[in-house]
Formats: structure tokens, sequence, C-alpha cells
């Protein structure tokens, strides 16, 4: 399986304490219809600090049932223990998904030897493809260069990287050095042009919680090298992209926009809170300039 297209970082949808089955159904029915790639649950977006180890497992294997094959099923298996991310990546891999997500381990803040040991016990584990996830600004270190490569020669299934760190010239300099087929998918809605120009061949994209259909086709116009197309796409919706990342700490925003659209409800869980009004509203203008609610 290689990675590339278009990959929705799914919101999980909440009611009452519990996860919204039905809302998540119908999430990744309007994602599949909209000729997504793939879907990522319980990612960032996903909200997977808050969910147990119970709940964690269920939201991917209703991704998987719910998905049926139509596309594929990255699930986001990564954590700050290395033994709960292989016990994590095993339950994925029973369950059906087709590829797992491995985030830099947050807060231990190992150094570049303990990362590298850390994805490569993952590897070893599993027989998932595995794309790496390098989040400076939640995990506070990142997945080094050197580190990326020695990955990509060590440990065949190790085959792609999620790039959030915001740095065009870091992409650059993967490209450099990771294998022609080794895969970089930008996880940053408003860099996927810029990214992809430099050899990037995907995203992992948040916006396409409400809007797939658009990122499918501007990543679409990138893997074809339509960039004036690209372009054109880009400019018009930056400033939604923008708007989902800075009014509050994602998955905030995206899930209130979610919500506004009748989706799901905006229910979130602590230490995380929702939009506050003025936040709210301010939201709505913008999703209503882009004619996005009913």
């Amino acid at each position: 399986m290689s990675f590339r297209g278009t990959y929705t970082a799914l919101i999980t949808p909440f009611r009452d304490g519990k996860v919204d089955q039905p809302a998540f159904q119908a999430l990744i029915e309007r994602q599949i219809a909209a000729g997504i790639d793939g879907i990522v649950p319980v990612g960032t977006t996903g909200e997977s600090p808050t969910l147990n180890g119970p709940e964690h497992i269920e939201v991917i294997k209703l991704a998987v049932e719910y998905a049926a094959r139509r596309c594929q099923v990255v699930a986001g298996t990564g954590a700050n223990s290395t033994s709960e991310a292989i016990e994590l990546t095993k339950a994925a891999e029973q369950a059906g998904a087709t590829g797992s997500l491995q985030v830099c381990p947050y807060y231990n803040k190992p150094s570049q030897e303990g990362l590298y040991q850390h994805f490569k016990a993952i590897a070893d584990e599993t027989s998932l493809p595995i794309m790496l996830y390098s989040i400076p600004g939640r995990s506070v270190i990142e997945i080094a260069i050197e580190t990326a490569a020695r990955l990509a020669s060590d440990c065949e299934n190790i085959t792609a990287i999620k790039e959030a760190g915001g740095s065009v010239d870091r992409v650059n300099q993967l490209a450099q050095a990771l294998p022609a087929d080794f895969a970089i998918l930008s996880g940053d809605d408003p860099l996927t042009l810029p990214f992809m120009s430099c050899g990037a061949t995907g995203l992992v994209s948040v916006a396409g919680n409400i809007i797939p259909d658009v990122m499918a086709r501007l990543v679409r116009a990138c893997l074809n090298g339509s960039y004036d197309e690209a372009f054109e796409i880009q400019k018009q919706y930056y400033p939604l992209f923008r708007g989902l990342m800075s009014l509050e700490v994602n998955p905030v925003p995206i899930k209130e926009a979610v919500a506004m659209q009748g989706h799901c409800t905006n229910e979130i869980r602590l230490p995380l809170v929702p939009l506050n009004d003025e936040q709210r509203s301010t939201l709505r203008s913008l999703l209503e300039g882009f004619s996005l609610l009913a």
C-alpha cells in the first residue's frame, strides 16, 4: 500500500459522553462520496489523548467497519509509551486497518536514538504500513531528517511521514534524504500546495471534515501537475484553512464547524473546551462566507 492522495483526519463525534456512532458513520460516508483516498481515525483531530484504551480501539473498529474497504483506514495508534503504541497497533491490525499513524512521542522528550528505537520496536511488531508523524508544536521534539532516513532504511514497513512542522525547507531536506518511494504528506492544510510542489505526495487534512471534495480536488491537481488549478483552489480556501486553525486549538474549531452543519454535537472532552460566543460567531460568519451552512 502506498500513501498517496487525500486523507481526512477525522473528528470523533460524542453524544452524552460516548462515541456517537451514527454521526461517525455518516461522516465517513461523506468522505467516501467525496473521493477521499483514506481516513485517519483517532489522530490529533480525533481527540485521541482523551479516549481511553477500549474507546480508542472501538473507534478504529468502527472506522474499518464503516469504510468497508472503500478507502484506506490509517489508524492513529501512536503513544508516548512504546508498549502502549505496540498494543494499539496490534489491535488496529487485527481490526482490519490498512495502515498506522505513529505520532512522535510527546512529553517524554526522547533523544533521536530513543525515537529510532521506539518506532523500530513498533515496526517490528506489525506488518501494517506505518506513517511517521512529526509535529513538534505538540510533542516538543521533531523526527530528525537523519532519524527518518535511518528508519526508512531499516524498517521496510515504515514507508511515509506526515510532516506538520510548517517548514517547506524541511520537506526539501526529507525529499533529498529519503528513498524515492517514501511518501511525504503535508500535515497542514494551508501548506498543501507548497509542500506538494516540493515532492510531497498527499495531505492529511483537518478541513476535509467539512470540505472533503475540495481537499481531494486540490491534492489531485497537485499530483497531476496542474498547479494553476491548485493555486486557485488554495487561494480561494486559504482563509477557511487559516480560520479553522487560528480560532482555537485543533480540533475545537473543526468539531464546532461540523456541528454547525448539523452533523454532530459540539461536545468535546476536557481539558479542551468549546468555542466561546465570540469565537463561535466568527466561525459561523467564516462558514457562511463559503456557503457551508444550510
